[in-house]
């Protein structure tokens, strides 16, 4: 292995031609220090400190010499991208030590201690591996310009399972503390040592589909072909732990089969709290055959998830209010209907003017939102009397406020979101959602690298500037969008640069943006986004700089007659090229635009004879994607506050477990 302290100019080094600047090629000191190698055909560079001499005296820096990587992807340049990944990998790696407390468990055939030692650890390291996702989710709401946090992405979902496991884990192992008071090692110790292992092999599991390769056609994220070596590294890995963890379990089956007495009824916490982790275990097992499909060659549409989820959401805001409500073993109807009722009434009181106010209708989220607020009331109202008593007891309320305000975000977001592509033609007002927009022209910065599209956004005498970024990105040659946001309490304002013209050659009107099985008309001709042409090896081509193709796969209908065609996106040494599509009979041009992780894309459409069908003057027009998100801002404070409930839990947790 070379020295991790080896200058490239003091000992000699071979580098493969192809990585020295071109440009230096003809430099005649370079000539002595090129080799042919015959067996492999390739040519190399002797460096070493004769040829850095040589560099120096003809003034060229090393690093202009050396062609360097790539860099980063300007999308991943970004203060949240860059705390991301380390705080995933502490969730990730805390749920080794749960995992390893209930190994000792089964080896040692003792299961009562480590419910107290591992509680603590579960908690935290459920805690950082849920905001770390989120960090995951604000990243793509702010820089990616889908306008979404959340795509059941199987990447992002694989992260997702280990941490709805870990959370069910928490309940069953609370039970089992709880029932330990009368003595004995307490309720539910299978199913509490099988989860806490299975938080971690579902780690591994995640580990393995993200960096193995195997989810490359079924992922935006982009990774890189490990090679087989790596991913039999993974396999055995991840089968190694499997067979420790569930064999030991196994091994030890016959002792973990307690003979318990039973002396809770139905209403009682310790069946409300099993209850929400089998909802939970449920939900995972869901999102887990959603992300394991591409294994199998199947992929699932979104709506799988969404379909499936919802019921298993209901379910768990229902338990999410009532668990706190019901005492350990029995609770007397009377008591909770005298403690509930405030709750109620102020439960059908918000969710009647969600549905008057709001406009929801569906009747599944109307069902969500009752279960949700019943939870935010009840959580609230206790909280806010644990709080001025014992204060180290308010963490599961606290957290369990969050997760009730995270949802009706999710419900106000997902239902309710207002979307439209709108052209802004320079110093002409706009109006649109109750504001009035105005393109005020482009700013350069960042050396004139990129370019700033100054909007002026006006609604009652209030006057903002939106400045969302166009650029082409050196990383691809690729033109680059960065959106931005107008934040607010009750709504965030959010604009997507689609397009600029200069106004030489406008094309106002001439971008139609179609999600994924969409249908959109331009000039009679009826469009239909099917699918995208994305290769197995685009990524890995993109991410290493080779040529590559891309295309979207459309239906044209036009005067009775259908064509299936397919504008492509090219890359080749470097440059970018779009080849469009023509359908002479409909005086048709298509060309692939911009595509994004929410499965839309951007078509550039014009008339083969010239004349645009929507012209306007000669002026700059900017096109932009314009939404109103109503009260996302509780989906973001949901966040903080369960992160919050979860560190007042685990530092309380981790008191008892050094007591």
């Amino acid at each position: 292995l070379k020295s991790p302290f080896h200058y490239i100019w003091m000992e000699r080094d071979f580098i493969e031609l192809k990585n020295i600047n071109p440009a230096f090629l003809s430099l005649s000191a370079l000539q002595n220090y090129i080799f042919s190698d015959p067996q492999s055909n390739k040519q190399f560079v002797q460096m070493g400190k004769e040829l850095y001499a040589a560099l120096l005296a003809n003034n060229i820096p090393i690093n202009d010499f050396i062609i360097q990587g790539k860099g980063l992807n300007p999308l991943l340049q970004n203060f949240w991208m860059q705390i991301h990944p380390p705080i995933l990998f502490v969730g990730f790696a805390m749920s080794a030590v749960p995992f390893s407390f209930a190994l000792a468990a089964i080896i040692k055939n003792e299961y009562k201690d480590w419910v107290k030692q591992a509680l603590p650890w579960v908690l935290t390291g459920t805690c950082v591996l849920g905001l770390a996702i989120m960090l995951g989710g604000y990243w793509a709401y702010g820089v990616l310009g889908w306008g979404g946090y959340w795509g059941w992405d199987p990447v992002e979902n694989s992260s997702l399972v280990p941490w709805i496991i870990g959370v069910a884990s928490i309940h069953t192992l609370l039970v089992q503390k709880k029932a330990q008071e009368k003595g004995g090692v307490g309720r539910f110790v299978k199913m509490n040592l099988i989860l806490s292992i299975m938080t971690y092999i579902l780690v591994l599991y995640s580990t393995f589909l993200t960096r193995s390769g195997i989810l490359g056609d079924a992922s935006v994220h982009s990774f890189g072909e490990p090679g087989m070596m790596v991913y039999w590294f993974l396999v055995v890995f991840l089968s190694a732990f499997t067979i420790i963890g569930i064999g030991g379990v196994i091994y030890r089956w016959k002792f973990l089969t307690l003979n318990f007495t039973f002396e809770e009824n139905v209403l009682s916490r310790e069946l409300a709290l099993f209850t929400g982790s089998v909802a939970l275990i449920a939900s995972a097992i869901i999102i887990l055959v959603g992300t394991s499909a591409p294994i199998f060659g199947r992929t699932v549409q979104t709506s799988f998830y969404n379909e499936l989820n919802l019921p298993i959401a209901i379910i768990i805001s229902l338990l999410n209010g009532l668990s706190m409500l019901l005492k350990w073993k029995v609770t007397e109807r009377k008591d909770l209907w005298s403690q509930s009722r405030f709750s109620v009434i102020a439960t059908v009181v918000g969710t009647l003017l969600m549905i008057i106010f709001g406009g929801l209708n569906n009747p599944m989220l109307i069902l969500l939102a009752f279960s949700s607020l019943f939870a935010l009331f009840v959580n609230g109202e206790i909280a806010f009397k644990i709080f001025r008593g014992r204060k180290s007891f308010v963490g599961p309320y606290i957290a369990h406020l969050g997760i009730s305000l995270f949802l009706v975000g999710v419900i106000a977001t997902g239902g309710h979101t207002q979307q439209k592509q709108i052209d802004l033609v320079k110093g002409e007002t706009v109006s649109l959602f109750g504001h009035d927009l105005t393109f005020k022209g482009i700013e350069p910065f960042d050396g004139g690298k990129k370019y700033k599209m100054n909007i002026e956004i006006s609604k009652d005498g209030s006057t903002n500037t939106m400045s969302p970024v166009m650029f082409i990105a050196e990383f691809n040659n690729s033109l680059m969008r960065e959106p931005d946001i107008l934040v607010g309490f009750t709504k965030d304002f959010y604009i997507e640069p689609v397009s600029y013209s200069e106004g030489n050659e406008s094309q106002a009107g001439n971008t139609l943006s179609i999600q994924k099985g969409e249908t959109r008309n331009y000039n009679g001709a009826d469009i239909t986004f099917n699918s995208f042409n994305f290769p197995a090896d685009v990524q890995s081509a993109m991410m290493a700089g080779k040529d590559f193709q891309v295309g979207a796969k459309l239906t044209v209908k036009y005067n009775y007659k259908t064509y299936e065609v397919e504008p492509v996106m090219k890359t080749v040494n470097g440059k970018q090229e779009h080849v469009p599509v023509e359908i002479k009979d409909a005086d048709l041009s298509i060309k692939l635009g911009a595509m994004d992780a929410s499965g839309k894309v951007n078509l550039e459409m014009a008339k083969l004879s010239g004349s645009n069908a929507t012209m306007s003057s000669a002026k700059e027009v900017l096109t932009v994607d314009a939404s109103i998100k109503p009260f996302i801002s509780l989906v973001w404070i949901g966040v903080i506050v369960v992160v919050a409930g979860f560190l007042i839990s685990a530092f309380r947790r981790s008191k008892e477990s050094l007591a």
